[in-house]
């Protein structure tokens, strides 16, 4: 309430739990993404090069990890990695994951059910003018700070779906026009995200053939993000990081309504394993999913609720209550969560381009923001054994004077 950054440890920690989802779930998820590559490819020329695959490279940050002393007036052991999302194609952003896989499996069940469209099919085929007009018979809306509204608007749109996004206040203008230039209606709210996806559901449930993207309750965008997890195994191998009791991989994931730092943990968890720990990152004047977990009311109590104003610059976090799945599926897979003041993301904004020459929005930042309060209380996560995983949640679709205002804000930190 004192807006004071905190580091919560989770209680429940490893405890056994019953899950709603298992790794048959995600298995269907990957089979899913497998069988639309084809339809990728074809539709979205910057996916070529991965054959359709939507992901995101594993970068070692040496040069940040040496400048790290002189920024935090701390050592970092061990190892440095960014989980470079902010490089996904399409949307940029770890959206890619959740939102374009519920329009792919959306688009799918209507081929199936209103065409003639069979697992063995090319899908390839979907881009074609016979199902694009099938497609225009349905629509989709999702409300969104900004960067799922990308991930879901482009590739909605580029399906003939009719699209509509419903943007809260803290959604930057060059997202709203980036979605109206691919065909996208933007309807701009001057409320918070919570208030403004109530509408968007009650607007969306008036037409069975309307799809509405549920940022707080969705199996499918949760499915989504857990696919992650298969790709980071094998860059985990191919960097040769060891993933035992003696050998932790500690994970750095920016939340706003939780859902897909969400969906990422539970993917980890299941594929590789009880010694890879998850922490979510919030700011203090919106830690949504540290309140609603630390009083075990998740999504049945908001930042307001306790006098705070859910405000934040970094855009993608700013949502004032948590995901209904969030809170009851984290409850035994998240190791705990750190809250940051503002300034912390802008300091290693201008950080990481000045080391690595890569470029994040804010709210991708947040991971490292709570590396030195990790370190600093948990001592099996500060050895030289230990990989560090920040989560770059978003940023390579920032138009040129964002990154340049960031930067500035960030150095002028430093």
């Amino acid at each position: 309430m004192n807006k004071n950054p905190l580091f919560w440890r989770n209680p429940d920690y490893g405890q056994q739990a019953a899950l709603p989802f298992s790794q048959a779930d995600l298995f269907d998820a990957v089979a899913r993404w497998e069988r639309f590559a084809p339809y990728l490819e074809r539709t979205f020329p910057e996916t070529i090069a991965t054959h359709g695959i939507i992901e995101s490279p594993l970068i070692r940050l040496e040069h940040l990890q040496e400048s790290w002393t002189e920024l935090n007036s701390l050592g970092l052991n061990g190892k440095l990695f960014l989980k470079a999302d902010n490089q996904l194609p399409i949307s940029g952003s770890i959206k890619s994951r959740g939102g374009i896989y519920e329009i792919l499996k959306f688009a799918e069940q209507i081929a199936m059910v209103e065409a003639d469209l069979v697992y063995q099919d090319n899908y390839q085929i979907l881009a074609s003018a016979k199902y694009r007009k099938l497609f225009a018979n349905y629509g989709v809306i999702v409300t969104s700070t900004g960067n799922l509204a990308l991930g879901v608007g482009i590739v909605a749109a580029a399906f003939g779906f009719k699209t509509t996004v419903y943007m809260s206040h803290d959604a930057r203008q060059w997202k709203k026009d980036k979605l109206r230039a691919n065909g996208v209606t933007v309807k701009e709210f001057t409320t918070d995200f919570s208030h403004v996806i109530t509408q968007a559901r009650a607007d969306a449930s008036r037409d069975p053939r309307i799809h509405f993207v549920d940022d707080e309750g969705s199996a499918d965008l949760f499915l989504g993000y857990a696919v992650a997890a298969v790709h980071l195994q094998k860059q985990l191998q191919q960097h040769h990081i060891k993933v035992d009791s003696t050998h932790p991989v500690v994970v750095y994931l920016p939340a706003g309504v939780g859902g897909s730092p969400s969906g990422v943990t539970f993917g980890l968890k299941t594929i590789i394993g009880p010694n890879i720990h998850a922490v979510f990152c919030e700011p203090t004047h919106v830690p949504s999913v540290t309140l609603g977990m630390m009083t075990k009311l998740n999504d049945q109590i908001c930042v307001q609720d306790i006098g705070l104003d859910g405000l934040t610059a970094a855009d993608g976090l700013a949502v004032s209550r948590p995901s209904r799945l969030a809170g009851n599926i984290m409850r035994t897979l998240l190791f705990g969560s750190v809250t940051f003041a503002e300034p912390d993301i802008f300091r290693y904004v201008a950080q990481l381009m000045d080391t690595q020459q890569i470029a994040v929005e804010p709210s991708a930042a947040a991971g490292f923001t709570a590396i030195p309060t990790i370190t600093k209380n948990v001592s099996a996560f500060n050895t030289p054994d230990t990989t560090h995983i920040v989560w770059a949640t978003g940023g390579n679709l920032l138009p040129e004077n964002e990154k340049i205002a960031n930067y500035i804000q960030g150095k002028a930190l430093l």
